[in-house]
């Protein structure tokens, strides 16, 4: 049964060539796409993308709204670029403040940006802001990586009476991306002022990987493990959580697409 499906990455290539998740996103929008599902697909402007390389310009219709994120205006630029091998276009959240450095997550040392948090924060409420402004009503939101977590947590609770958003089925993937060191200690406080409400912020008082996955999975509908090497930790606590989950399945497997497919649709059941 074909779908509106939103996928929202973290990379995905040709723009992350090498990278397990993004090579996965790759082939995930493009076959879905071509079992007859309606695709959009976000992933964040890094300002290590080659925009000339790649052909992103700028959509005027969709871009010039500002996101206030901790207490701080910012302004949401939205940019596209399509993959010709593939028929498939991606749509690019933008900003100066958060992506205009010239790396993804680290900087030259190999150290998260302290910022992280914002930006996962900015990267969220942009991509919901967008497919508002696209009217656009997906059945499926499929998150893939840590940065884009905290798009289930919107979804839930401030877009909760969005009518475009009302019945969606949220999924998260597990990769292995944890990072080592807590986000901002702030990041709880910076939620609140998102007027996200929740039992659960005190999982945020330490904002660890593991525990930013405990916050979002109240507000996931299943989640799936992409990867051979996930948090250990972070898998134990979504097997325990009663919600479907997808189990590793290596890519080569001839069912890798289908198993998404049924995955997807047992969800809308």
């Amino acid at each position: 049964m074909a779908s509106k499906i939103l996928y929202v990455c973290q990379q995905i290539a040709p723009y992350f060539p090498d990278a397990e998740e993004a090579q996965l996103c790759r082939g995930l929008v493009q076959a879905m796409q071509e079992r007859g599902n309606e695709i959009r697909t976000f992933m964040p402007r890094y300002g290590c993308i080659n925009e000339r390389r790649h052909q992103l310009h700028e959509v005027i219709r969709l871009s010039g709204m500002n996101l206030i994120i901790d207490d701080n205006d910012h302004q949401l630029i939205i940019k596209v670029a399509s993959v010709p091998a593939a028929r498939v276009q991606i749509y690019f959240i933008d900003n100066d403040d958060y992506f205009a450095r010239k790396a993804a997550l680290t900087d030259a040392e190999g150290l998260y940006f302290p910022d992280n948090d914002e930006r996962a924060l900015f990267f969220a409420r942009g991509v919901i802001e967008t497919v508002k402004k696209l009217r656009w009503m997906p059945a499926v939101v499929h998150c893939h990586g840590w940065f884009s977590a905290l798009v289930p947590v919107y979804l839930k609770t401030v877009f909760a009476d969005e009518p475009l958003f009302r019945d969606v089925k949220v999924v998260v993937s597990l990769y292995d991306d944890a990072f080592p060191e807590p986000l901002d200690s702030g990041l709880r406080e910076k939620i609140v002022g998102e007027n996200i409400k929740s039992k659960n912020l005190k999982l945020l008082d330490t904002p660890s990987y593991e525990n930013l996955y405990r916050f979002v999975m109240n507000y996931a509908d299943g989640a799936v493990v992409a990867s051979e090497r996930v948090d250990a930790k972070t898998l134990e606590m979504v097997r325990a959580s009663g919600k479907p989950l997808l189990e590793y399945c290596p890519p080569v497997d001839k069912a890798f697409f289908d198993n998404y497919m049924r995955f997807y649709e047992a969800l809308r059941e």
